[in-house]
């Protein structure tokens, strides 16, 4: 809420609880530019480097296929629509192009299915120009619809000049831009999302294996997202893993080979997932305090949460969770139950991690007009003699 301007701080221990306590030991990782987030809470618990903008290579093709995700929503497109195969996309991202590719051919009819499978799974150029000629009409106008989705979606440090993440200045991404769209990916198409778990893709008779090195050295809990590789980039990954009903997204890039990019990776996912739990600080449709009201027939309203308050800490580290609540002053009667009337800051070591609104938790009548009066007089002593 804007303008807000009067606070309450207390610290919600009493929600609390932790089984075992550890310290993790600071992480370090050969990658120039990583992040970890947490799906749940949405916190970015690990960062170096993370934003700033790198060449991204394939892995910005995770934008490529959300504009094609997002058309199979909206209607405009079908996974049984054909699109055909310019001699553009096959010089720049057949075979003759020595780039990763789908193996398609000139003048070839591919359906859109086979395309997202050839974008996602081998990480085809060839694919990708194509879906990006037959939705926008050229490479260079689907970069600007790349550009203007980067924007909504609040990328702050994403541009793009093709499809495909081959090196070009203008193609930059950052490795928070990088989860966040992983993020949503998972969240708005998750009827596409098994596509990036599939290990090997078989088109125009020639199989191909997908890269991703999580799928193989985490085979129990990895489940996708994309790999990226050029000679500018160096080797990255955006890589995503669910254990416990507790998924992570992860992003490394700059690394100096596909061996310690597998191995990178598997190490930061192993940290995450053992050092950093997610706990749930305050219920939904629990009382969380109380807040003064005017002119209202009980002079306080309690207030709540519409959902759970869930943050990611690293286990033992619950001392330093505290919470406050801002509201404008004055709130006034009459209130219904699920009147928004402020907001919460959850803080660690006084640091921001969550805000959610709060919600009045019971009805407040309005008192008569001599009630109001009485209690502006009284308001009014009461600032004389401050």
């Amino acid at each position: 809420m804007k303008n807000l301007n009067k606070s309450i701080i207390f610290t919600p221990l009493f929600c609390l609880s932790l089984l075992s306590v550890h310290s993790a030991s600071a992480l370090e990782t050969k990658a120039k530019n990583a992040i970890l987030m947490d799906f749940e809470t949405g916190q970015f618990f690990y960062e170096k480097n993370a934003d700033v903008e790198m060449p991204p290579a394939s892995m910005s093709k995770l934008m490529t296929a959300y504009l094609v995700f997002e058309r199979l929503k909206n209607g405009s497109l079908s996974l049984d629509e054909k699109f055909t195969v310019s001699k553009n996309a096959w010089q720049k991202g057949g075979f003759k192009s020595g780039s990763s590719t789908m193996a398609l051919e000139p003048n070839q009819k591919v359906k859109v299915r086979d395309l997202l499978r050839g974008i996602i799974v081998v990480s085809g150029n060839d694919a990708c120009i194509v879906a990006a000629e037959n939705i926008a009409g050229s490479e260079e106008n689907f970069a600007k619809l790349a550009n203007q989705k980067a924007e909504e979606l609040g990328l702050t440090h994403s541009k793009f000049a093709n499809a495909t993440g081959w090196p070009d200045p203008n193609q930059k991404m950052s490795a928070k831009d990088l989860a966040k769209l992983a993020y949503r990916i998972i969240m708005d198409f998750p009827e596409y999302y098994s596509i990036y778990s599939e290990q090997e893709f078989k088109y125009n008779n020639i199989v191909q294996q997908n890269r991703n090195p999580l799928l193989i050295s985490m085979p129990d809990i990895a489940d996708g997202m994309k790999t990226g590789h050029t000679s500018v980039s160096g080797f990255g990954l955006v890589g995503s893993a669910k254990k416990d009903n507790r998924r992570l997204i992860m992003v490394v890039n700059g690394l100096q080979s596909m061996r310690e990019r597998s191995e990178e990776s598997q190490k930061i996912m192993n940290w995450g997932f053992r050092n950093f739990d997610n706990y749930t600080i305050i219920e939904a449709g629990k009382k969380i305090t109380t807040i003064p009201v005017w002119f209202g027939e009980k002079k306080n309203v309690a207030v709540q949460t519409k959902e759970n308050i869930v943050i990611t800490l690293e286990r033992g580290k619950q001392k330093g969770i505290s919470a406050v609540i801002k509201y404008k002053k004055p709130v006034k009667a009459p209130l219904k139950i699920g009147t928004q009337v402020g907001a919460i800051q959850v803080m660690l070591d006084d640091k921001v991690q969550q805000e959610l609104p709060i919600y009045a938790a019971e009805n407040i009548k309005k008192i008569g007009k001599l009630g109001q009066l009485k209690e502006v007089l009284k308001n009014f002593i009461i600032q004389i003699f401050k």
